[in-house]
C-alpha cells in the first residue's frame, strides 16, 4: 500500500497495489496490520455503501460530534469523485482548511479522514458508488453538517450552486462561522 499525507497530515491518501491479470484484478482495500505499522490504528465497526445516479450529486460537508464522532476510509468502486475533508477542530492550525483528493474505481485511492473533520463528496460520473468504512456508529443526536458552498471554505467544488443535486438536509447546514465545533485540536 502506499501511504501519504495531505496538506493537512493526519488526512491520509491510501492506494492499494492492484494485482492484474486476464482475469481482471485483486486488491487488498484493508489491512489492520499494514496500516497500524504505518501509525493508522483505527477500529472499523461499520461499512456503508451509496449510489449516486446523476455526475454533480454532492453529498457532505458531515461528521458526528463526540461521543460518536467518526473516522471514515473512503473509497469509490464504480464512477469517480472529488472528494473533500474539512478540518473543523477548534484550535487547529489548519482549522477551516480542506484538502481534496479525486477518488475513483480505476485509481483505486481512499482518503483517511479522522475524527474532528466534516467530509463530503461530489460524484464527477453517473452511476457513481462509493464504500466507506466508519469506527463508530451512526447517531442521529450526533449528525452534523457544514454549508458545502461556504465561501470561506475556498473549495473548489465541480459543480456550481445551480447544478449541484444536493439532500434536502444538505441545503441547511451552517456556514464554519455559524458552527459551534465540538472538536478540540490536540497537538
Amino acid at each position: 500500500m502506499d501511504i501519504r499525507s495531505l496538506d493537512i497530515p493526519e488526512v491520509k491518501l491510501i492506494t492499494p497495489k492492484k494485482h492484474e491479470d486476464p482475469r481482471g484484478f485483486f486488491v487488498e482495500s484493508w489491512n489492520k496490520e499494514v496500516l497500524s505499522q504505518h501509525g493508522i490504528d483505527i477500529d472499523f465497526v461499520q461499512d456503508n455503501h451509496s449510489l449516486s445516479v446523476p455526475a454533480g450529486t454532492l453529498r457532505g460537508l458531515h461528521f458526528q460530534a463526540p461521543p460518536h464522532a467518526q473516522a471514515k476510509l473512503v473509497r469509490v468502486v464504480r464512477g469517480s469523485v472529488l472528494d473533500i475533508a474539512v478540518d473543523i477542530r477548534k484550535g487547529s492550525p489548519t482549522y477551516g482548511k480542506s484538502v481534496s483528493a479525486v477518488l475513483s474505481a480505476d485509481n483505486g485511492a481512499q482518503l483517511l479522514v479522522p475524527e474532528g473533520f466534516a467530509h463530503g463528496f461530489c460524484t464527477t460520473e453517473p452511476h457513481t458508488e462509493v464504500l466507506y468504512k466508519v469506527n463508530a456508529y451512526y447517531s442521529a443526536e450526533c449528525d452534523g453538517g457544514i454549508a458545502w458552498d461556504d465561501p470561506a471554505l475556498e473549495i473548489d467544488w465541480p459543480v456550481t450552486a445551480d447544478s449541484v443535486l444536493l439532500s434536502e438536509k444538505d441545503k441547511h447546514h451552517p456556514t464554519l462561522a455559524e458552527f459551534d465545533s465540538p472538536f478540540e485540536y490536540n497537538s
